[in-house]
């Protein structure tokens, strides 16, 4: 089954649901990264966080950035993502194993750390992204996601991502949910998703007795009558290009670009969320230093 982002209305419109099966873009984001356990969940639970924000933030052409930097192990963690559902990000230290948590589950806590921060930088096609920046509140990620929307955002909400990695390594489910509270909900309503948000079971249990997202919300919605809006396919996607680097590159100081040129005659750039390579020859280095100088 895709991996695929479910949004509905529920309980006679007063809460916007999101909920998203990410499994599939996990794997793919540990394949290509060779994340160990505790990194995959870190980077899987971010990735999956961007998809749920991207839905609920973002217009047709809009893109967002989530940074989560905090004094752990991992480093810093990065993901894109848009309104169509292309997902893409990476971690500084992809090898971090840590030992199981008190819980006996993966020390997401510990590889990103209690201190730092949490920014999503939004790019709405306006002349001027907008950054929206709060400290980390507990380094698990959902938590921290629902304080951003909170603080940054001003949108009472709920936010829940889950990894589940095989001793193996490889990814058995991963997923999340958002809860939105629109503007006239009831108390009886908010007391109601407190208790289902209290009382479900943990997102890697239901996802591992299903993987389809409308398992989740109905978990979250209990008995009450939910009204689909939209069904968005998630995918890992990279849409990094030569032209791109050599843009990057053209942007850089003069007397740098002619050092490269002098002294390697070459140059090679790695795309940090794919891992593609671009290789740029002398004479391509000595196109961009005029294109620079002229610039």
């Amino acid at each position: 089954m895709e991996d695929y982002l479910l949004k509905v209305l529920a309980y006679e419109g007063q809460l916007r649901i999101y909920a998203a099966k990410t499994t599939q873009l996990v794997q793919d984001a540990r394949e290509i990264h060779d994340t160990w356990s505790t990194a995959t969940a870190a980077l899987g639970r971010t990735l999956t966080g961007t998809a749920l924000l991207s839905a609920a933030l973002l217009k047709e052409n809009g893109k967002l950035t989530v940074r989560v930097q905090g004094d752990g192990p991992v480093g810093a963690i990065v993901a894109d993502g848009d309104a169509h559902g292309q997902i893409k990000g990476y971690l500084h230290q992809p090898h971090i194993e840590l030992p199981l948590n008190e819980k006996h589950k993966i020390d997401v806590k510990g590889a990103v750390g209690t201190q730092g921060s949490l920014a999503v930088t939004k790019d709405l096609g306006l002349k001027t992204p907008f950054t929206g920046q709060v400290p980390l509140v507990s380094g698990e990620l959902g938590e921290d996601f629902t304080y951003y929307l909170a603080k940054s955002e001003q949108i009472p909400s709920a936010v829940g991502v889950s990894v589940f990695v095989e001793p193996d390594q490889s990814v058995a489910t991963a997923g999340g949910f958002l809860v939105q509270v629109l503007p006239g909900a009831s108390e009886a309503t908010l007391a109601a998703m407190e208790k289902s948000l209290k009382e479900m079971p943990s997102i890697s249990e239901i996802m591992r007795q299903d993987q389809d997202p409308e398992l989740l919300i109905k978990h979250l919605t209990g008995s009450s009558q939910v009204k689909e809006l939209e069904r968005v396919p998630l995918k890992y996607i990279c849409d990094c290009s030569k032209e791109r680097f050599a843009t990057a590159l053209a942007s850089i100081a003069a007397a740098d670009l002619r050092k490269i040129i002098e002294q390697d005659h070459q140059a090679e750039t790695v795309c940090r969320f794919c891992g593609k390579k671009y290789h740029f020859t002398e004479a391509e280095l000595r196109e961009l230093l005029t294109s620079n100088s002229q610039g």
